[in-house]
């Protein structure tokens, strides 16, 4: 089983006496219905607008006229699900602020695809970022890469709808089903009749809301126990406050190295080619706006990270001087922080609604954007491409039915969510094991010119296969291990996912286990490392299988849809060091390339003989291409 085991002090007694009476006043159901009507509004705002006169680019791509701003917020909102409002605080609780550093990861994870990713899709003038595929490989490639993220998204978001709503039910009493439709429907309405800017414009709002919830928590915490000065002193104190782990053991559930630089891998799948935050940099107004939005993301998500482990600590520091009740010490651990919020926020009339509202605010800015994404990939990946004879007017309600089609698929999933027991942590985990193989198919395409569309179809079979192996086998294995005895605040569920990523750290038990062995010990890899080690296997594998099969050779390659890395690394070489490099063909790939795609930043590749390169990576004049 994958366990950082915890150091920590024992965590305190649970009291048998106190019970949280969690009960939503008048104030609460107005607060929190509010965010629903908003939300509502904004979608039949811009439903409402021009209607008629839609068409299918401003449904699916907002007319590509959106600006910096409400585009960062939405990205940050798709992000910030409402699972990891629940795990990130449990998290710090349980194992102090080492996943804090995943923060670091968020530097190259943005500043990689705002200089590679962006410019290449946003010049291609893409909808779909497995149009990209398509142009690269072949249609088949671009099937298989929808098909794919398909199956991600529509499991996924069954339990996204399930989940929260049924950790909600668990400590306030709130109807289980009638919050799961809430949120299935409100989604589909808005997200089927407003289209991808009222998506964005939601997200911009309900992004405030997740703020002032989350910050409320902070405020009024810290002000129960004395100040955040205190917090951080009782954290300490209680070894909550940790150092910099360098043990660079990938199987060691969290370190320095796996979060600072195995989460840049969980990062890319997500802002590099998860076609949801695809979407929000190619509906920009300009290239450069949807540069700036992946740029603006950072420090809001580090505010957001930030706040969530203060939550945490704040929390903890709560719980040193109040008794905790027996619910909440029995309670799994998407449902400790809920039963930490009520019981603080209780005779606060419209803060326990408020947080409740950023609670859904997350998953109605998760949800919808996932139904517009899948409407998207299915209408421009499936439908026009083998039916071109649509109009605009037929294309536009296919793309309305399609999205809330998604809606009522995604109602279902949840329903079946609700019945599978423990294989439902299996269902949160295939997000994270889809990434890492969709992202290493992309990295293969992009960066190496010799790959083709067999190894590319191959590679992303074995990236999928070796990702299931190993996240089911630890699946098995973690629910195998969960019969051992545990403290009571542990849990034995040990699967983080968010949309776009693996952030909620749901908690494991604080119990030290016997170190596996064979392929105990592979299943044991740090959920942090799956993208990175998926990713490279698509790669390695497409590369073999390319060269086998003869590489490109006697296939057409667009020069528009490589990215030419080692040309742009070898630049930053001293030219002394570059004048000892020999290279035959850069200086005449270079003006070939920008020949054939003069918008495409190739020119460090013209001047003869100053930029070599290795021919197998820039491929024009390799014999296999």
């Amino acid at each position: 089983m994958n366990v950082g085991v915890s150091t920590s002090s024992p965590l305190p007694p649970p009291s048998d006496t106190s019970v949280v009476t969690s009960t939503f006043s008048t104030v609460d159901y107005v607060v929190f219905i509010l965010l629903l009507v908003l939300s509502l509004a904004i979608g039949l705002y811009h439903a409402c607008r021009g209607w008629g006169q839609h068409t299918i680019g401003q449904l699916l791509m907002a007319d590509r006229k959106m600006t910096c701003f409400p585009v960062a917020l939405s990205l940050l909102a798709t992000f910030q699900s409402a699972v990891a409002i629940l795990g990130v605080p449990s998290e710090i609780y349980q194992f102090g602020t080492q996943y804090w550093f995943l923060g670091i990861s968020y530097f190259l994870g943005l500043l990689i695809p705002a200089h590679v990713f962006i410019p290449v899709f946003y010049r291609l003038h893409l909808t779909s970022a497995y149009e990209y595929l398509e142009l690269r490989f072949n249609k088949a490639v671009r099937v298989c890469g929808t098909v794919t993220f398909i199956f991600q998204m529509v499991i996924y978001m069954g339990v996204v709808l399930y989940a929260p709503s049924l950790a909600l039910n668990a400590v306030t009493g709130f109807d289980l089903w009638l919050s799961v439709l809430t949120l299935g429907i409100v989604c589909s309405v808005y997200t089927a009749l407003g289209g991808l800017k009222a998506v964005i414009w939601t997200d911009v709002f309900q992004t405030l809301v997740m703020f002032l919830g989350q910050l409320s928590v902070i405020i009024v915490g810290s002000a129960k126990v004395g100040g955040l000065g205190h917090v951080w002193d009782v954290a300490s104190q209680h070894g909550r406050i940790s150092g910099i782990e360098l043990d660079p053991d990938p199987f060691v559930r969290h370190t320095f190295w796996t979060l600072a630089f195995g989460g840049v891998f969980m990062m890319l799948s997500l802002y590099g080619v998860n076609q949801a935050q695809v979407q929000r940099y190619l509906s920009s107004r300009t290239e450069k706006a949807a540069v700036l939005s992946c740029y603006a993301v950072f420090p809001c998500q580090q505010v957001v990270l930030c706040m969530g482990c203060l939550i945490g600590l704040v929390m903890f520091a709560y719980y040193q001087e109040y008794p905790m009740s027996t619910q909440q010490a029995q309670a799994a651990p998407d449902q400790f922080v809920l039963y930490f919020v009520m019981d603080l926020l209780k005779g606060l009339p419209g803060l326990p609604g408020l947080f409740v509202a950023c609670l859904f605010s997350g998953s109605l800015s998760t949800i919808s954007s996932a139904f517009n994404s899948l409407a998207t990939v299915t209408m421009e990946d499936l439908i026009r491409p083998w039916f071109p004879q649509f109009s605009e007017v037929q294309a536009t309600m296919l793309s309305r039915i399609l999205a809330f089609g998604y809606g009522l698929l995604c109602l279902g999933m949840a329903y079946i969510s609700s019945h599978l027991g423990p294989v439902l942590q299996a269902a949160i985990s295939i997000f994270g094991m889809v990434g890492g193989p969709l992202l290493g198919l992309f990295c293969l395409g992009m960066f190496f010119p010799c790959a083709n569309p067999p190894g590319a179809i191959v590679g992303l079979l074995a990236g999928l296969i070796m990702a299931f192996w190993i996240g089911i086998g630890s699946i098995v294995t973690s629910m195998g291990s969960s019969m051992a005895p545990s403290h009571p605040n542990g849990s034995s569920i040990s699967l983080p996912s968010n949309l776009t990523t693996v952030t909620m750290t749901t908690l494991m038990p604080s119990t030290t286990l016997s170190k596996p062995a064979g392929l105990q010990h592979l299943y044991s890899l740090s959920y942090l490392w799956y993208s990175a080690h998926n990713s490279t296997t698509v790669i390695v594998v497409g590369l073999i299988v390319s060269l086998l099969t003869g590489g490109m050779r006697g296939r057409t390659l667009n020069p528009r849809t490589i990215y030419p890395v080692l040309p742009k690394l070898l630049a930053l070489l001293p030219m002394s060091f570059q004048k000892r490099l020999h290279c035959r063909s850069c200086s005449q790939v270079g003006p070939m390339l920008c020949r054939l795609a003069p918008p495409f930043p190739v020119q460090t590749l013209s001047a003869p003989s100053r930029f070599p390169s290795i021919p197998f990576f820039v491929l024009p004049q390799h014999p296999f291409c």
